[in-house]
């Protein structure tokens, strides 16, 4: 099963303090919905468990993550494989991060998942709102974040 999914976060913070907390694998680990623990390895690596609940599947999933942060600094992609229960799922996400003045910045983000297993099983409908809760939630905890820590 695939789904994409797409929005935009305003972030009362310059740009220059968006890109170094979007480097940062402890911080942005620490903005997944429903985060149980956040194990980083390197600057672009890090793994972390989380709860999921999609149907009758719930439990903790282990995820792998790869920071992947452009070399000019206005856009950062991310890898995420993972999964648990026999299922797996195989995230790709990434935002432009630009500056919008005033003390702001957009990221502009876009995010495709592939789930295989139980998981998929489990119908689109579920399947879709749980996966667009994982997406948009994560970025929606960087802004507010990022917001509370400039405000």
């Amino acid at each position: 099963m695939n789904l994409q999914y797409s929005g935009e976060e305003t972030i009362t913070a310059d740009k220059a303090t968006v890109w170094k907390f979007i480097n940062d694998p402890e911080q942005v680990g620490r903005c997944l919905p429903d985060v149980v623990d956040v194990t980083v390895h390197d600057p672009t690596h890090f793994d972390a468990v989380a709860k999921v609940g999609v149907g009758p599947v719930r439990g903790n999933f282990k995820f792998k993550f790869e920071l992947q942060p452009s070399a000019a600094g206005d856009r950062m992609d991310m890898k995420i494989t993972g999964g648990g229960f026999g299922s797996a799922i195989d995230l790709t996400a990434g935002a432009d991060v630009i500056e919008a003045g005033q003390g702001t910045t957009k990221l502009n983000w876009s995010g495709q998942a592939v789930a295989r297993g139980p998981v998929a099983a489990v119908g689109g409908r579920v399947l879709d709102a749980q996966a667009q809760k994982l997406i948009s939630q994560t970025f929606a905890n960087v802004r507010e974040r990022l917001s509370a820590a400039s405000g």
